[in-house]
């Protein structure tokens, strides 16, 4: 699924890549999907080419410019930093821990629908979700629980269990803690081939990484043979560079940008660049009104995330109900399961509308199915940066014994405690 080694996978989600982003497509789609099937390498390869001989439709209504090399775009005016809290100590372990337990909830369930999602927790008397996803040994019919859930799931982990949207955070630590603020992309290059296992990437990244062992160099790496570059794996990388930089997003989004530009573009760096961002912002303000609208401030106003993201925001500001926003998201963000734009726009829905109650907003995420783990860790980590430890309930902040194992080398069964300490040492 998603075989960045496979022009089976590779030729078919280019075309579907390209065809949602305003490409004249025509029947390419269905003769690549046809040749995946038929196992017919010649007939894919034509169809490759083909694809990539197509242009943009002349009236695609949105702008969606590449960034200027300091992660600035055209007519975006960048907020004004604000000072830390004196709280934030307590809010960056609200981040780390929030993060954490969220990834840990949606893990489960990840890649199941928002109605496969219901029909699970309902049969497992938990809708809506009440903490970590409850197991079901067999599930309804035509249900297939994530890997993970063996371990991931209530009462079966003693310590966080490994997920690469921990990793990447880990890893995004790390980045800072060696290089700082001159941080390049190919020091990110660098620290994947050393400390992150090919096997533990997936879809972007490993594309990404495939092309560095191929000898090829940023931002060569997001380009090539890389259908997956507007997903959401750079949004699930970067919450690092918030917790780095709490109350100036614009830093956030350009650290995220370089960090990014390795394995995406178009809406994949921005989607890196507001949630850098976002996590950023809500170290300082209160609401996650505040954090979600400066986070559209360091993205280009005429991107489809940035319209997906005003259209959410005005709903909730016209009094829409939760299940009329994640309606919309399903009615009007019809792309893969793993974009950005329609993961963005979750993360968005249960911050607004989650009320405050972490679990409540996390029952949110989950609940609206897709890339439930990783939206989940966003939300958690965003909530956490707003609200601190203490908003997350013991029984949940505790499962984990605050240990967090991990694939990313030095950092397996590293504790939270340290997490928190030597992300409040970037400060000084």
């Amino acid at each position: 699924m998603h075989d960045a080694l496979d022009l089976r996978d590779l030729v078919p989600d280019e075309a579907e890549q390209l065809e949602s982003s305003g490409y004249a497509v025509g029947d390419l789609h269905a003769r690549a999907r046809l040749a995946a099937a038929a196992g017919d390498l010649t007939q894919l390869a034509d169809i490759e080419t083909a694809l990539a001989a197509l242009h943009r439709d002349s009236e695609w209504p949105y702008d969606e410019p590449e960034p200027a090399p300091d992660g600035s775009y055209q007519g975006v005016e960048a907020p004004s930093p604000m000072p830390p809290t004196a709280d934030l100590a307590d809010r960056i372990r609200g981040a780390w821990l929030g993060r954490c337990v969220g990834n840990t909830m949606g893990k489960p369930v990840e890649g199941l629908s928002r109605a496969d999602v219901r029909t699970y927790l309902e049969a497992a008397g938990d809708w809506p979700l009440s903490g970590f996803v409850p197991y079901v040994a067999t599930p309804p019919p035509g249900i297939t629980l994530h890997p993970s859930a063996v371990e991931a799931s209530a009462g079966r982990f003693d310590a966080v269990p490994r997920d690469d949207d921990l990793d990447w955070t880990m890893l995004g630590l790390h980045l800072l803690e060696t290089y700082g603020r001159d941080l390049r992309t190919e020091d990110v290059a660098r620290e994947w081939l050393d400390r992150m296992p090919f096997t533990q990437t997936y879809t972007a990244e490993r594309a990404a990484y495939r092309n560095l062992v191929h000898g090829l160099h940023p931002p060569d790496t997001a380009t090539t043979r890389n259908p997956y570059r507007e997903w959401i794996g750079a949004l699930i990388r970067v919450d690092a560079y918030g917790y780095a930089n709490p109350g100036n997003p614009t830093e956030a989004a350009r650290l995220a940008l370089i960090d990014a530009s390795l394995s995406h573009t178009a809406n994949g760096l921005y989607g890196a660049q507001w949630a850098a961002a976002l996590v950023a912002q809500a170290l300082v303000v209160s609401t996650p009104t505040e954090a979600l609208r400066t986070a559209l401030t360091v993205i280009p106003p005429r991107s489809r995330l940035a319209d997906s993201q005003r259209c959410l925001l005005d709903l909730h500001e016209q009094g829409a109900t939760a299940e009329e926003a994640l309606d919309w998201v399903d009615e009007t963000l019809d792309y893969n399961w793993v974009h950005t734009l329609n993961n963005a726009a979750i993360i968005t829905t249960a911050l607004l509308w989650g009320n405050g109650d972490y679990v409540r907003t996390l029952a949110l995420s989950v609940g609206a199915g897709r890339d439930t783990d990783s939206t989940s860790a966003t939300v958690g980590s965003v909530f956490g940066a707003l609200h601190d430890a203490d908003s997350i309930p013991p029984a949940l902040a505790t499962a984990g014994n605050g240990v967090v194992r991990s694939a990313l080398r030095g950092f397996d069964r590293i504790t939270i405690d340290e997490l928190v300490e030597r992300t409040l040492g970037l400060h000084h």
